[in-house]
């Protein structure tokens, strides 16, 4: 999973989003740090639509009929967050018992 993937469903674990929503929320979560352009949002959609790990969806109700695509976390796409989440986990520990990072008590 790339960054941006990572990214990307963390905000769509909240609920729907369209694109620049999605962007507003990566660069808002991460503080600034990460900043997704059109460009890599939608490749990185386009291939998480592919592989099942979110889907496109109606939207609020209050905006449905607008242009926006929405899009929504799917089960196989909160595994592999979860997967991932996890993955990093245990990077962490790792750095910390390497004395990287401070253990956290």
């Amino acid at each position: 999973m790339t960054n941006s993937e990572f990214h990307i469903l963390m905000a769509l674990a909240d609920g729907d989003r369209h694109g620049y929503a999605i962007m507003r929320e990566v660069e808002v979560r991460s503080e600034g740090q990460v900043k997704l352009g059109p460009g890599t949002l939608y490749g990185a959609v386009q291939r998480m639509l592919e592989s099942g790990w979110i889907e496109e969806s109606d939207g609020p109700e209050e905006e449905q009929g607008e242009r926006r695509r929405y899009y929504r976390l799917s089960a196989d796409g909160r595994s592999a967050l979860s997967a991932e989440a996890g993955r990093l986990q245990q990077m962490v520990k790792l750095a910390q018992r390497k004395k990287i990072l401070p253990a956290r008590g």
